[in-house]
C-alpha cells in the first residue's frame, strides 16, 4: 500500500541570531518547519554578549534578565537544567545624586547566563543551521518565494517559503521597505537608544560597598562587578554603561574619550583607575518605548518581525516575541504540514507582557 504524500516541511529564513530569531527558529524547527538562521557576526547571541581575551572575560551587552510571566519561567528553567543560566544575587542598590544608597524596590529574581552571558542564546543556537559573517543587504521576491540578497555570497540560490527579521528595527527597516508598508512603518516608527559600554579590568576586587548599582546622576546609568556573577573566573572586571542621554549626545567621540568621562564618573562612586579598559557603542541598545505588538506578521508575502523592540528591550519580551511569531505562522500552516506543538514553551494566545 502506497504511502500517503506529505509535503516537505517550509522552509523559512530568521534573520538575526539574537534570543528573538533563535527562540523563532527553534520553536517553528520544534513544530517540523525547516529553518535557516542569518547573522551578520560571527557569533550568536546579539546584545547577550561577552567580551573576552586570555584569563579576562566581561559581559558587555545584556546585563541580567527577569522572568515574570510563565513561558519565560518555564523556559529559563530549562536553561537552568541545562547548566546555561544561574540566579544572580549581587550586593545591589540604587545610588541618587547627593550620594545616598538604597536597596531597589521589591523582591527581584535576576538570571545571568552561564558561564557567560551568551550561554543560552548558544544553548538554543546548538542545533539550528546557522549561517554567520553573513550580512543580508536585501530580500528578493519571485514567484517560487523568497531570495536573500548577502554582501559576501551575492545572490543566494536557496528559495524560502517565508522570512522573518529578527533584528533591531532600524537594521530591518531597508530590507522592509520594497515589500510592505506596513511593516516598514512599524520598524521606522521605532526609536531605539544608544549605549556606550567601558569594560575595565583590575589585578584584584575593588572595595566596594555594592556589587552592582543603577545610578540616576551624571554620565552613568549602570555598574556591575563582573566577577559577582555565578560561573565567573580569571581576572577582575566590571561593566560601566553609560545613560542614553549621554550615549546619544556623544555618539561621535573616540574611545579614549569615551572611557575617560565614564571611569571619571566611576571614580566619583569610589572606583579605582583599572590597569587596562576597552569599549564597545551599541548603536541600537533599547527601544524609546514598547508596541502593542508582540510580533508583525504579513500574510501575503510570509514577511515577519519580531524582537525585543517590540516588547520594552528586555531579554524576556525578545524571547515572548520570537516564540509568539512562531506559533503564529505554524498555527496557519496548511494541513499537510506537520503540526506545531504549541506546548513546547510558546505562549499561547499571546498577551502584551509588561516589563
Amino acid at each position: 500500500m502506497d504511502k500517503p504524500h506529505m509535503a516537505a516541511p517550509r522552509h523559512i529564513a530568521v534573520v538575526g541570531a539574537g534570543i528573538a530569531g533563535l527562540s523563532c527558529a527553534s520553536a517553528l524547527q520544534h513544530a517540523g518547519w525547516q529553518v535557516s538562521v542569518f547573522d551578520a557576526a560571527g557569533t550568536v547571541a546579539g546584545r547577550m554578549a561577552t567580551r573576552r581575551a586570555g584569563d579576562w572575560q566581561c559581559d558587555h551587552g545584556a546585563q541580567y534578565f527577569t522572568a515574570r510571566s510563565a513561558a519565560f519561567r518555564a523556559e529559563v528553567a530549562r536553561w537552568q537544567l541545562a547548566g546555561v543560566a544561574a540566579l544572580w544575587t549581587p550586593r545591589l542598590c540604587l545610588l541618587a545624586a547627593d550620594g545616598s544608597a538604597h536597596a531597589p524596590a521589591g523582591p527581584v529574581e535576576r538570571f545571568v547566563g552561564m558561564p557567560r552571558m551568551n550561554a543560552p542564546a548558544r544553548w538554543l543556537a546548538s542545533g539550528l543551521p546557522l549561517h554567520l559573517q553573513t550580512t543580508i543587504t536585501a530580500l528578493q521576491r519571485g514567484v517560487a518565494g523568497w531570495q536573500l540578497q548577502t554582501r559576501q555570497l551575492g545572490l543566494l540560490e536557496a528559495v524560502y517559503d517565508g522570512v522573518v527579521l529578527a533584528m533591531p528595527a532600524p537594521q530591518a527597516l531597508p530590507l522592509l521597505q520594497a515589500h510592505s508598508r506596513r511593516l516598514a512603518s512599524l520598524a521606522a516608527a521605532s526609536v531605539m537608544h544608544p549605549c556606550w559600554a567601558v569594560m575595565a579590568r583590575y589585578a584584584q576586587p575593588l572595595a566596594l560597598p555594592f556589587e552592582a548599582a543603577f545610578v540616576n546622576h551624571g554620565p552613568l546609568r549602570w555598574v556591575a562587578r563582573n566577577n559577582s556573577k555565578p560561573g565567573r573566573h580569571g581576572q577582575e572586571s566590571w561593566l560601566l554603561h553609560a545613560q542614553s542621554d549621554w550615549s546619544e549626545a556623544h555618539l561621535d567621540w573616540p574611545a579614549d574619550q569615551v572611557a575617560k568621562a565614564l571611569l571619571h564618573a566611576f571614580a566619583q562612586l569610589g572606583g579605582a583607575a583599572p590597569l587596562a579598559w576597552s569599549t564597545q557603542c551599541w548603536q541600537h541598545a533599547a527601544p524609546a518605548a514598547g508596541h502593542d505588538e508582540l510580533f508583525a506578521w504579513h500574510e501575503r508575502s510570509r514577511l515577519g518581525l519580531c524582537g525585543d523592540w517590540l516588547q520594552a528591550g528586555t531579554v524576556e519580551g525578545a524571547w515572548l516575541s520570537g516564540r509568539a511569531l512562531a506559533a503564529h505562522i505554524a498555527a496557519a500552516s496548511p494541513s499537510s504540514m506537520p503540526k506545531p506543538d504549541l506546548a513546547h514553551g510558546v505562549p499561547h494566545p499571546v498577551l502584551p507582557v509588561l516589563v
